[in-house]
Protein backbone atom coordinates (compact mmCIF):
# COMPACT_ATOMS: atom_id res chain seq x y z
CA UNK A 1 0.00 0.00 0.00
CA UNK A 2 3.07 2.39 0.82
CA UNK A 3 4.60 1.72 -2.02
CA UNK A 4 1.21 2.18 -4.20
CA UNK A 5 0.95 6.12 -2.49
CA UNK A 6 4.62 6.42 -3.20
CA UNK A 7 3.97 5.71 -7.04
CA UNK A 8 0.75 7.84 -7.62
CA UNK A 9 2.73 10.65 -5.72
CA UNK A 10 5.67 10.32 -8.09
CA UNK A 11 3.80 10.14 -11.07
CA UNK A 12 1.43 12.81 -10.67
CA UNK A 13 2.70 15.89 -12.50
CA UNK A 14 1.34 18.00 -9.73
CA UNK A 15 3.72 16.88 -8.17
CA UNK A 16 6.98 17.92 -9.83
CA UNK A 17 5.16 21.50 -10.76
CA UNK A 18 4.75 22.54 -7.60
CA UNK A 19 8.43 21.62 -6.47
CA UNK A 20 9.89 23.34 -9.56
CA UNK A 21 7.83 26.31 -8.82
CA UNK A 22 8.53 26.36 -5.25
CA UNK A 23 12.13 25.81 -6.54
CA UNK A 24 11.85 28.99 -9.28
CA UNK A 25 11.69 31.49 -6.50
CA UNK A 26 15.37 31.02 -5.13
CA UNK A 27 16.33 30.85 -8.37
CA UNK A 28 14.59 34.24 -10.07
CA UNK A 29 15.77 35.94 -7.12
CA UNK A 30 19.63 34.59 -7.57
CA UNK A 31 19.08 35.90 -11.25
CA UNK A 32 18.05 39.56 -9.92
CA UNK A 33 20.70 39.76 -7.29
CA UNK A 34 23.82 38.70 -9.84
CA UNK A 35 22.49 40.97 -12.37
CA UNK A 36 21.94 43.90 -9.97
CA UNK A 37 24.60 42.80 -7.32
CA UNK A 38 21.89 44.36 -4.90
CA UNK A 39 21.03 43.17 -1.83
CA UNK A 40 18.97 44.00 1.33
CA UNK A 41 21.20 45.76 3.79
CA UNK A 42 22.73 43.76 6.45
CA UNK A 43 20.14 42.84 9.33
CA UNK A 44 16.75 43.32 6.55
CA UNK A 45 15.40 41.65 4.00
CA UNK A 46 15.34 37.62 3.95
CA UNK A 47 17.81 35.89 6.56
CA UNK A 48 21.56 35.55 4.51
CA UNK A 49 20.35 36.75 1.89
CA UNK A 50 22.58 40.21 2.63
CA UNK A 51 25.66 37.73 2.23
CA UNK A 52 25.36 35.72 -0.40
CA UNK A 53 26.93 38.03 -2.78
CA UNK A 54 30.33 37.26 -1.00
CA UNK A 55 29.21 33.57 -0.56
CA UNK A 56 26.98 31.87 -2.82
CA UNK A 57 27.65 28.75 -0.91
CA UNK A 58 25.19 30.16 1.74
CA UNK A 59 22.57 30.58 -0.34
CA UNK A 60 20.65 27.15 0.28
CA UNK A 61 19.96 29.25 3.70
CA UNK A 62 18.38 31.86 2.01
CA UNK A 63 16.31 30.10 -0.14
CA UNK A 64 14.78 28.57 2.47
CA UNK A 65 13.97 31.91 4.38
CA UNK A 66 12.41 32.30 0.86
CA UNK A 67 9.92 29.79 0.30
CA UNK A 68 9.09 28.87 4.18
CA UNK A 69 6.32 31.83 4.86
CA UNK A 70 4.35 30.97 1.75
CA UNK A 71 5.06 28.83 -0.90
CA UNK A 72 6.11 25.72 1.50
CA UNK A 73 3.50 25.91 3.71
CA UNK A 74 0.64 26.34 0.53
CA UNK A 75 2.68 23.48 -1.05
CA UNK A 76 2.25 21.01 1.45
CA UNK A 77 -1.43 22.32 2.74
CA UNK A 78 -2.52 21.06 -0.93
CA UNK A 79 -0.48 17.80 -1.52
CA UNK A 80 -1.82 16.87 2.30
CA UNK A 81 -5.32 18.11 2.19
CA UNK A 82 -5.96 16.00 -0.96
CA UNK A 83 -4.63 12.93 0.54
CA UNK A 84 -7.96 11.63 1.51
CA UNK A 85 -10.18 14.23 0.47
CA UNK A 86 -9.34 13.61 -2.94
CA UNK A 87 -10.21 9.88 -3.23
CA UNK A 88 -13.61 10.58 -1.71
CA UNK A 89 -14.24 13.37 -4.12
CA UNK A 90 -13.58 11.42 -7.22
CA UNK A 91 -15.21 8.32 -5.50
CA UNK A 92 -11.99 6.04 -5.05
CA UNK A 93 -11.86 5.88 -1.54
CA UNK A 94 -14.75 3.43 -1.16
CA UNK A 95 -13.27 1.32 -3.43
CA UNK A 96 -10.06 1.10 -1.96
CA UNK A 97 -11.56 0.16 1.42
CA UNK A 98 -13.40 -2.68 -0.85
CA UNK A 99 -10.00 -4.34 -1.33
CA UNK A 100 -8.63 -5.96 2.13
CA UNK A 101 -6.85 -2.71 3.04
CA UNK A 102 -7.54 -1.51 7.00
CA UNK A 103 -8.16 1.65 6.96
CA UNK A 104 -5.75 3.02 9.65
CA UNK A 105 -2.79 1.38 6.79
CA UNK A 106 -4.61 3.83 3.93
CA UNK A 107 -3.70 6.56 6.96
CA UNK A 108 -0.51 5.57 7.43
CA UNK A 109 0.59 5.15 3.64
CA UNK A 110 -1.22 8.72 2.97
CA UNK A 111 1.12 10.01 6.10
CA UNK A 112 4.47 8.45 4.01
CA UNK A 113 3.50 9.74 1.36
CA UNK A 114 2.98 12.64 2.76
CA UNK A 115 6.66 13.06 4.74
CA UNK A 116 8.26 11.78 1.25
CA UNK A 117 6.46 14.90 -0.18
CA UNK A 118 7.86 17.57 1.89
CA UNK A 119 11.18 16.18 2.37
CA UNK A 120 10.98 16.33 -1.65
CA UNK A 121 10.79 20.05 -1.86
CA UNK A 122 12.95 20.73 1.02
CA UNK A 123 15.89 18.89 -0.86
CA UNK A 124 14.88 19.95 -3.70
CA UNK A 125 15.28 23.65 -2.61
CA UNK A 126 18.32 23.33 -0.88
CA UNK A 127 20.55 21.09 -3.46
CA UNK A 128 19.31 23.64 -6.36
CA UNK A 129 20.14 26.76 -4.52
CA UNK A 130 23.31 25.66 -3.32
CA UNK A 131 24.14 24.86 -7.43
CA UNK A 132 22.17 28.32 -8.31
CA UNK A 133 23.86 29.90 -5.14
CA UNK A 134 27.69 28.62 -5.84
CA UNK A 135 27.26 28.88 -10.04
CA UNK A 136 25.74 32.24 -10.17
CA UNK A 137 27.25 34.25 -7.15
CA UNK A 138 30.48 32.27 -6.57
CA UNK A 139 32.40 30.83 -3.87
CA UNK A 140 33.00 31.86 -0.33
CA UNK A 141 34.82 34.73 0.28
CA UNK A 142 34.63 34.40 3.88
CA UNK A 143 32.26 37.75 4.28
CA UNK A 144 30.06 38.27 7.19
CA UNK A 145 26.66 36.74 7.72
CA UNK A 146 23.44 38.91 8.59
CA UNK A 147 25.62 41.75 10.33
CA UNK A 148 23.83 44.78 10.79
CA UNK A 149 25.88 48.23 11.32
CA UNK A 150 27.66 47.95 14.24
CA UNK A 151 27.78 44.71 15.13
CA UNK A 152 24.30 43.74 15.06
CA UNK A 153 22.82 40.81 14.56
CA UNK A 154 19.07 39.91 13.77
CA UNK A 155 17.60 39.37 17.00
CA UNK A 156 19.74 42.51 19.00
CA UNK A 157 22.82 40.39 20.23
CA UNK A 158 25.86 42.18 19.58
CA UNK A 159 28.70 40.69 17.17
CA UNK A 160 32.38 41.74 16.88
CA UNK A 161 33.31 43.82 14.33
CA UNK A 162 31.49 46.06 12.05
CA UNK A 163 29.61 44.95 8.65
CA UNK A 164 31.33 44.63 6.15
CA UNK A 165 34.90 44.51 7.36
CA UNK A 166 37.59 42.21 6.09
CA UNK A 167 37.68 38.98 7.67
CA UNK A 168 40.54 38.37 9.84
CA UNK A 169 43.73 35.87 8.58
CA UNK A 170 42.30 33.29 11.32
CA UNK A 171 38.46 33.84 9.94
CA UNK A 172 39.57 32.92 6.50
CA UNK A 173 41.86 30.42 7.51
CA UNK A 174 39.35 28.77 10.41
CA UNK A 175 36.27 28.91 8.77
CA UNK A 176 34.57 29.11 5.48
CA UNK A 177 31.78 31.86 6.27
CA UNK A 178 31.21 33.97 9.74
CA UNK A 179 28.57 32.99 11.93
CA UNK A 180 25.83 34.81 13.00
CA UNK A 181 27.08 35.34 16.18
CA UNK A 182 30.70 36.57 14.34
CA UNK A 183 32.59 33.48 15.00
CA UNK A 184 33.92 31.73 12.10
CA UNK A 185 32.11 28.19 10.74
CA UNK A 186 33.91 25.82 9.04
CA UNK A 187 32.78 24.24 5.58
CA UNK A 188 31.55 20.94 7.73
CA UNK A 189 29.75 22.90 10.47
CA UNK A 190 28.45 25.22 7.95
CA UNK A 191 26.78 22.17 6.09
CA UNK A 192 26.17 20.42 9.59
CA UNK A 193 23.82 23.68 10.42
CA UNK A 194 22.12 23.26 7.26
CA UNK A 195 21.04 19.83 7.68
CA UNK A 196 19.84 20.40 10.81
CA UNK A 197 17.85 24.03 9.25
CA UNK A 198 16.43 21.04 6.81
CA UNK A 199 15.34 18.96 9.41
CA UNK A 200 13.60 21.45 11.47
CA UNK A 201 11.62 22.83 8.56
CA UNK A 202 10.94 19.33 7.22
CA UNK A 203 9.27 18.79 10.67
CA UNK A 204 7.47 22.33 10.79
CA UNK A 205 5.77 21.32 7.43
CA UNK A 206 4.47 18.23 9.13
CA UNK A 207 2.56 20.07 11.32
CA UNK A 208 1.50 21.47 8.26
CA UNK A 209 0.75 18.81 6.78
CA UNK A 210 -1.17 17.19 10.08
CA UNK A 211 -3.98 19.72 10.20
CA UNK A 212 -4.68 19.54 6.36
CA UNK A 213 -4.94 15.72 6.73
CA UNK A 214 -6.92 15.73 9.58
CA UNK A 215 -9.23 18.55 7.53
CA UNK A 216 -9.37 15.72 4.71
CA UNK A 217 -10.91 13.27 6.81
CA UNK A 218 -13.47 15.85 7.58
CA UNK A 219 -14.34 17.08 4.16
CA UNK A 220 -14.66 15.55 0.42
CA UNK A 221 -13.36 18.73 -0.89
CA UNK A 222 -9.39 18.93 -1.25
CA UNK A 223 -9.74 22.76 -1.66
CA UNK A 224 -11.55 23.00 1.37
CA UNK A 225 -8.86 20.51 3.34
CA UNK A 226 -5.97 22.59 2.20
CA UNK A 227 -7.25 26.45 2.60
CA UNK A 228 -8.79 25.48 6.13
CA UNK A 229 -5.09 24.77 7.20
CA UNK A 230 -3.52 27.59 5.55
CA UNK A 231 -6.44 29.97 7.43
CA UNK A 232 -5.25 28.15 10.55
CA UNK A 233 -1.42 29.44 9.67
CA UNK A 234 -2.56 32.73 8.72
CA UNK A 235 -4.28 33.29 12.28
CA UNK A 236 -1.65 31.88 14.27
CA UNK A 237 1.07 34.02 12.12
CA UNK A 238 -1.75 37.35 12.93
CA UNK A 239 -1.70 36.53 16.60
CA UNK A 240 2.17 35.99 16.31
CA UNK A 241 2.46 39.63 15.94
CA UNK A 242 -0.21 40.73 18.37
CA UNK A 243 0.69 42.23 21.63
CA UNK A 244 -2.40 40.88 23.26
CA UNK A 245 -2.20 37.40 22.18
CA UNK A 246 1.16 36.88 24.25
CA UNK A 247 -0.51 34.08 26.07
CA UNK A 248 -0.60 32.18 23.57
CA UNK A 249 2.11 32.89 21.20
CA UNK A 250 4.25 29.74 22.54
CA UNK A 251 1.64 27.35 21.64
CA UNK A 252 0.81 28.49 17.77
CA UNK A 253 2.07 26.27 15.11
CA UNK A 254 4.20 29.19 13.21
CA UNK A 255 5.95 31.10 16.57
CA UNK A 256 8.83 29.20 15.93
CA UNK A 257 9.28 28.44 12.38
CA UNK A 258 12.18 31.00 11.63
CA UNK A 259 14.19 29.13 14.86
CA UNK A 260 16.21 27.72 12.27
CA UNK A 261 18.25 30.03 11.98
CA UNK A 262 19.72 29.55 15.37
CA UNK A 263 21.34 26.76 13.82
CA UNK A 264 24.01 29.09 12.08
CA UNK A 265 25.12 30.89 15.52
CA UNK A 266 27.96 29.78 17.14
CA UNK A 267 27.23 28.21 19.44
CA UNK A 268 23.89 27.10 18.24
CA UNK A 269 20.96 28.50 20.21
CA UNK A 270 19.20 25.67 21.37
CA UNK A 271 16.30 26.94 23.42
CA UNK A 272 13.72 28.32 20.38
CA UNK A 273 15.33 25.40 18.56
CA UNK A 274 14.12 22.66 21.14
CA UNK A 275 10.89 24.44 21.69
CA UNK A 276 9.66 24.33 17.45
CA UNK A 277 10.33 20.88 17.82
CA UNK A 278 8.65 20.70 20.85
CA UNK A 279 5.43 22.09 19.85
CA UNK A 280 5.28 20.66 16.04
CA UNK A 281 5.23 17.23 17.61
CA UNK A 282 2.86 17.89 20.12
CA UNK A 283 0.96 19.22 16.69
CA UNK A 284 1.41 16.53 14.36
CA UNK A 285 0.42 13.53 17.78
CA UNK A 286 -2.46 15.51 18.28
CA UNK A 287 -3.71 16.09 14.96
CA UNK A 288 -2.76 12.32 13.39
CA UNK A 289 -4.79 11.43 16.53
CA UNK A 290 -7.58 12.91 15.39
CA UNK A 291 -7.43 12.02 11.66
CA UNK A 292 -7.27 8.67 12.55
CA UNK A 293 -9.96 8.65 15.13
CA UNK A 294 -12.13 10.15 12.53
CA UNK A 295 -11.55 8.54 10.00
CA UNK A 296 -11.93 5.29 11.71
CA UNK A 297 -15.26 5.58 12.01
CA UNK A 298 -16.41 7.81 8.81
CA UNK A 299 -19.09 6.92 6.80
CA UNK A 300 -17.53 6.31 3.31
CA UNK A 301 -20.42 4.23 1.64
CA UNK A 302 -22.63 7.81 1.29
Amino acid sequence: MIKVELVKLLRRPRTWISVVLTCALPFMVAVFITVTHLVPPPGQGSAFLSAVLQDGALYPAAALALVLPVFLPVAVAVVAGDSIAGEAATGTLRYLLVRPVGRTRLLVAKLISVVVYVLLVVLAVTFTAYATGVFLLGPSEAAAVGQAPGGAVPGGAAAPGLAGQAPTAGQAAGGAVTSLSGAPLSLLQLTERTAGAIAFITVSMLGVAAIALFLSTITDSALGSALGALAALVASEVLVTLNAATVVQPYLPTRYWLAWIDFFRQPVFWRDIQRGFGIQAVYVVVFLAAAWANFSTKDITA
